[in-house]
């Protein structure tokens, strides 16, 4: 939970999310994976109305998922 809260975490985070959206390692359909469905929730947030978590928070979720599962797949992506 304390890794969750961190700030260098999270900039870790976007900082891998941002190399492996450039890479041509990944598949376009598993960047798609990640971009549409993050900015759908951006663009149309009532899509989830009983969810209260703010956008920024989704697209963090999203974002160390993402991470996690591409780099296993890509290990050197």
């Amino acid at each position: 939970m304390r890794k969750l809260l961190s700030l260098r975490h999270w900039k870790h985070v976007f900082a891998r999310i941002f190399r492996l959206l450039r890479s041509r390692d990944v598949k376009p359909v598993h960047k798609l994976l990640f971009l549409v469905p993050v900015a759908l929730y951006w663009v149309l947030p009532d899509v989830m109305p009983f969810m209260p978590i703010d956008d920024i928070a989704v697209t963090m979720l999203a974002a160390e998922g993402f991470t996690r599962w591409m780099e296993g797949k890509y290990p050197a992506g």
